[in-house]
């Protein structure tokens, strides 16, 4: 009895020890998941920790631009647009606001000034502007109503019975070379003596883009009106001016009106395009730079160049086939 009593013991502490066994055995390693888990978990709190304690990114704003610019209301603005007209720019109206027109006005003053074109109006821009006073004729000779078209400048003088009427901001040939319908040719804006010929009052679709209000002077090159504007050369060879004063210009400027491009080359008009009522090309000479005081009257056409009347109604002859530059 007692034997059997002692190999139960002995039976129960083997039961204990296996028992003990398999929990030793698989205890390390549970510990060591739990242990594994709670790092991982350790970790991933601290991740998350630092996580939300990082500081929030820092935007930069950039800084507003110096100046005056499209936007900008006040008397400050008020007083340059008063300015301005009064040196026969066109700001628009003057009320306060810097629109586009305005600025228009002050790329004009900038490029007739030789300052940087950025249609903005900086203290050293007001302070020009306020200081300035009417610029020089490029061509005093020319008669008492005339278009005077600066090339390296890129503006437009337009005068009337002796007095300069408006400067305007306008864009010319480009000078690069284009194709259309498998004719190339270079765009650019002849230099020399024209009259103004047929007038479109509207827009005048052709092959290149739409003319607004054009006043042909030279073949199927013409003073415009031209949504972009912008204060290099870029046009087929036109004159390009600004929307605002397309209309305006149209009105103001007469048939037979004497416009002299100065600063280009006495060139074809490319592919030797005539307006679109069939009047070609002028063959002319440099205008000269006298600067004796100007004649009362216009100065006498061309004689290689046939101009139309004075009339001012605009003709509703049916445009050719061949493109106007713009």
């Amino acid at each position: 009895m007692q034997g059997m009593r002692t190999h139960r013991l002995f039976a129960a502490i083997a039961a204990v020890g296996l028992v003990g066994g398999a929990c030793s055995g698989g205890g390390p390693s549970k510990r060591v998941s739990i242990q594994r888990r709670a790092t991982t978990s350790t970790s991933t709190t601290a991740e998350l920790s630092t996580s939300s304690t990082r500081s929030p990114t820092t935007r930069v704003t950039a800084p507003p631009l110096p100046g005056l610019g499209v936007g900008a209301r006040g008397q400050a603005v008020a007083d340059l647009e008063t300015k301005l007209a009064s040196l026969k720019y066109d700001p628009g109206k003057v009320d306060g606001y810097y629109d586009s027109t305005t600025a228009f006005a002050v790329t004009a003053f900038q490029k007739v000034t030789g300052m940087a074109r950025t249609g903005r109006a900086t203290d050293d821009v007001v302070a020009a502007v306020m200081a300035a006073s009417e610029p020089p004729a490029m061509l005093p000779a020319g008669g008492a109503t005339r278009v005077e078209v600066d090339l390296k400048r890129q503006v437009l003088f337009l005068f009337q019975n002796g007095g300069l009427l408006r400067i305007l901001p306008v864009s010319t040939g480009s000078g690069r070379r284009y194709c259309v319908d498998g004719e190339c040719a270079i765009a650019d804006t002849p230099g020399g003596s024209f009259r103004i010929g047929y007038k479109i009052l509207g827009p005048h679709k052709s092959k290149l883009g739409v003319l607004y209000n054009p006043l042909f002077f030279n073949g199927g090159i013409a003073i415009h009106g031209e949504p972009a504007v912008p204060s290099y050369p870029a046009s087929h060879g036109c004159v390009r001016i600004p929307m605002a004063d397309s209309l305006w210009f149209y009105n103001t400027v007469g048939r037979g009106t004497p416009v002299y491009v100065l600063g280009g080359k006495i060139e074809p008009v490319p592919f030797n395009e005539a307006a679109p009522d069939g009047t070609p090309p002028a063959v002319t000479s440099p205008p000269t730079t006298s600067t004796t005081t100007p004649p009362t009257t216009a100065p006498p056409h061309p004689t290689s160049t046939v101009f139309p009347s004075q009339s001012t109604t605009t003709s509703t002859t049916t445009p050719p086939t061949t493109a106007p530059k713009h």
